[in-house]
């Protein structure tokens, strides 16, 4: 039903609550991850870590722990395009370039910049566009760097409040920022950024930390609160509780979006913008759960 995956071994002392800046121990993520495809009721986890047309990926190396999160654009399907092949291959790209050393913790729009690169110069044609999201946990400097294009995104939280979080990017209302290639037909007429339009920050991590990275499905689905909620049923960083935690934010999220009743973050968003909507919106939905422990190899 669901798809978890563990990174980092789980250290008992890395409790939920912090650590002195002084702290010269290396840090790491304990992570799991959950999701839903938009056309299953039940979780199904495609080919290469793919949620209908999200895609996600979790590596390690031995200078940092490197998250990401992408969401390929489904309105590629009316051009017989499946929009999952280009988020998936784009988050298998960047896997692989952290897997081989081939990137700075500090600038993970280097590491979008790279797999993107490498998709332009595909010997096999690749079409479709997405929404990326970079998270890279510097293991010595505890520094968390982050690159963030379009409504992915992620949260930091640290004593039960977010502490640091991504900017979305938006266009206009429901068109966010996008990596795409486009048939040479239509280049000029599909939306496409640059990766070094991504919003980049960087942020002091402490143990036990939260981090939360997911797409936009869940964002436009559960507002700050309801996600806090569920966080506080994390006591400490065992990995079961990760695991059940993540599967219970993502499985609300998947409930709530086909709720035509609720006033939706996205619903909500539609309304400042003029237009009478209520109700979730129904969309794949990926989350990446992770906790900073202290890294143990």
């Amino acid at each position: 039903m669901f798809s978890v995956l563990s990174y980092g071994r789980l250290v008992a002392r890395a409790v939920l609550g912090g650590l002195s800046q002084t702290d010269s121990r290396d840090y790491s993520l304990v992570t799991a991850s959950c999701g839903f495809g938009k056309d299953f009721r039940k979780g199904i986890l495609k080919k290469g870590m793919c949620y209908g047309d999200d895609a996600c990926f979790v590596a390690r190396h031995r200078t940092a722990d490197v998250l990401g999160v992408a969401d390929g654009v489904g309105g590629w399907r009316d051009y017989g395009v499946d929009p999952s092949q280009f988020s998936g291959t784009l988050m298998r790209t960047c896997e692989r370039l952290v897997k081989e050393g081939r990137f700075v913790p500090s600038n993970p729009v280097g590491i979008l910049t790279a797999g993107y690169c490498e998709l332009l110069q595909n010997k096999v044609p690749l079409l479709g566009s997405s929404t990326a999201c970079i998270v890279v946990l510097d293991r010595s400097s505890h520094r968390l760097h982050t690159a963030n294009l379009g409504d992915s995104g992620f949260l930091v939280v640290r004593g039960g409040e977010v502490v640091h979080r991504s900017d979305e990017q938006q266009h206009y209302f429901n068109t966010p920022f996008q990596l795409s290639i486009a048939p040479p037909e239509a280049e000029g007429v599909v939306l496409s950024d640059s990766p070094e339009a991504a919003d980049s920050t960087s942020f002091d991590v402490q143990l036990g930390d939260i981090i939360l990275t997911a797409t936009d499905g869940l964002f436009d689905n559960m507002p700050d609160y309801m996600i806090l909620q569920e966080l506080k049923k994390l006591k400490n960083a065992n990995y079961e509780s990760i695991q059940q935690t993540a599967r219970s934010i993502a499985e609300q999220a998947h409930e709530l979006a086909y709720d035509p009743t609720y006033m939706s973050p996205f619903a909500q968003f539609a309304c400042d913008n003029g237009l009478n909507v209520r109700g979730g919106k129904p969309d794949d939905i990926t989350v990446l759960l992770s906790i900073v422990a202290e890294y143990t190899d």
